[in-house]
């Protein structure tokens, strides 16, 4: 399988996080447990940002329960859907509408950022970057547009992520079912390649479990995560396909349950600060050229 069958169709992303809007707060189970996860982590932040990112907002859980925490700041909820955003500054209460206090919502990608450099002191992005092609871009962004000693917190699905469904899959057919996810390590790599500071990064598996396939199927489309990759089935899966899976996967069954594993990675790491002499001057690095 080429990392060409692997690349995700942005357009088709787009697409079915538009459709999912309406349905996604009710199977969106998993990413609000993570979520929450992530909000008890800034218990250990003392950090008060006076501007906020929420990149891949969703529906705005986040978005709202960090206004709640922020109310001061200034807060963009952003998404490449553009029903998502909308529902996200919808959630803002009519206070803060009444204050001009509510979220400002913005329809873009990550991968290119509608703001200008520095301009940010909390970057916040809760299982988003699974859905772009190359993370460094998406890091070289938020490392953009973060100010000096600004903080990214994000999560992320690992490898295992979905293991059962598309082992269950691989045994049917040729094509990719179940999207590429990036490895924890290499995620720091990336971190580190785009200049952040201090990366910190964790994983751990959680688990679903479901009476059938099909049920775990139709969550994963109620919250729009569709097979958008260039290597799915042009047309409908054949039922013969599904029956296949249905099978394959029942070997994972216990106590009347299949089960679905998630690996979920977190991190975070800071914008750097300039590096200055103890007078204030700024510090240059001067490196002497290699000769050949």
């Amino acid at each position: 399988m080429s990392n060409t069958d692997l690349a995700l169709d942005k357009r088709l992303v787009r697409l079915a996080f538009e459709r999912a809007a309406p349905t996604y707060d009710a199977a969106a189970v998993l990413q609000r447990e993570v979520g929450e996860r992530m909000l008890s982590r800034l218990d250990y932040v003392r950090q008060q940002p006076a501007r906020i990112l929420d990149a891949g907002c969703g529906t705005g859980v986040a978005t709202a329960a960090l206004q709640a925490r922020y109310p001061a700041a200034a807060l963009y909820a952003l998404d490449l859907a553009l029903s998502m955003a909308s529902r996200a500054r919808a959630r803002s209460g009519w206070l803060q509408r009444l204050r001009g206090r509510a979220a400002h919502a913005l329809c873009a990608d990550i991968e290119q950022l509608p703001l200008r450099a520095k301009s940010v002191d909390l970057l916040w992005s809760n299982l988003a970057l699974q859905w772009v092609n190359e993370p460094l871009n998406a890091f070289t962004e938020f490392r953009r547009v973060l100010a000096p000693g600004g903080l990214l917190m994000f999560s992320t699905f690992g490898p295992d992520t979905l293991k059962e469904l598309r082992a269950a899959y691989a045994e049917s057919d040729r094509h990719t079912h179940v999207n590429r996810f990036i490895d924890m390590h290499d995620l720091g790599d990336q971190l580190l390649a785009a200049g952040f500071a201090e990366p910190v990064m964790d994983m751990e598996c959680l688990t679903l479990t479901y009476a059938d396939v099909r049920s775990l199927m139709r969550d994963l489309k109620a919250i729009g995560a569709h097979n958008v990759t260039q290597g799915r089935p042009q047309g409908m899966s054949a039922r013969a396909t599904l029956a296949a899976v249905e099978r394959n996967y029942e070997r994972w069954r216990h106590d009347g349950r299949l089960p679905a594993t998630f690996e979920v990675i977190y991190g975070h790491a800071w914008a750097p600060q300039p590096r200055v002499t103890p007078d204030g001057r700024p510090v240059i690095e001067i490196k002497a050229a290699k000769r050949g």
